[in-house]
């Protein structure tokens, strides 16, 4: 090859610098250079990579959460392979490491209602708040008053019973979210003795074959003192509906 095929020509040279010089003056910056446009891009850019990072995440299940604080390293460390077998909505989880999700409670609010006087539910048993079952220690009668802190305070402790009951329950068999909700529901609505081989033996035998479907036709109890009760009829085809297909709407008429 010769030393003129090898080296570009003098008018080559040329031309290259004034397409640099015309591409810079364009741009507002100098030849080799970055322009402040482009700086002015790269930063919008660098801006908006850890949010669009973060709502990907979010999207895929990841439990993760988006800080304004983070940086676009921070949020390219995330793992979602990690994060989705850490999230009981994707992965199936022991019960004793699961809590009632926020669905759940406003589910059971929906259901139970709040009332701050001592009335008798459809059984003849006291209750207030959302669905408590006044105990002795209590110190209530029906038609007593209690505040609504109060009824806050019955709910958190009466879901910690009942968040303990599947958990012993269910014992090495893994839930999802919704599946676990669904129990929790059922040992809140019909008390957790229900729950025992004893009182419940057909599910107690569904979740020592780790049967899921057959745990499902289990959660159905719509007797209240020996009748039908319409309301617990409700209740239970919304629970199995949360069972099955992580469903939480309402599933009465209207």
């Amino acid at each position: 090859m010769s030393a003129a095929t090898a080296m570009p020509s003098v008018r080559d040279r040329r031309r290259s610098d004034q397409r640099a010089r015309l591409q810079a003056m364009r741009e507002g910056g100098q030849p080799g250079q970055t322009s402040g446009r482009t700086r002015k891009w790269r930063r919008r850019l660098l801006r908006r990579t850890p949010i669009a990072i973060a709502a990907v995440s979010a999207a895929a299940g990841s439990l993760g959460a988006y800080a304004p604080s983070q940086t676009a390293e921070d949020v390219g460390g995330w793992s979602y392979e990690t994060n989705l077998k850490t999230n009981p909505n994707y992965t199936r989880m022991n019960a004793a490491l699961l809590t009632t999700s926020e669905r759940m409670h406003k589910a059971l609010a929906q259901e139970e209602g709040i009332r701050l006087t001592v009335y008798r539910d459809v059984a003849g048993y006291p209750t207030v708040g959302i669905g408590h079952l006044v105990l002795p220690e209590d110190g209530l009668r029906v038609g007593d008053r209690i505040t609504r802190e109060q009824a806050m305070d019955f709910l958190k402790a009466d879901l910690a019973k009942a968040e303990r009951a599947v958990a012993d329950v269910v014992g090495n068999l893994k839930l999802y979210q919704h599946e676990f909700d669904a129990l929790v529901d059922l040992a809140y609505n019909v008390g957790e003795g229900t729950l025992s081989p004893a009182k419940s033996p057909a599910l107690n035998r569904a979740i020592a074959s780790a049967d899921y479907e057959g745990i499902a036709q289990e959660l159905d109890y719509r007797f209240a003192d020996g009748e039908v009760a319409g309301g617990l009829v409700h209740r239970s085809e919304r629970r199995a509906q949360i069972f099955l297909e992580a469903d939480y709407a309402d599933v009465r008429p209207g």
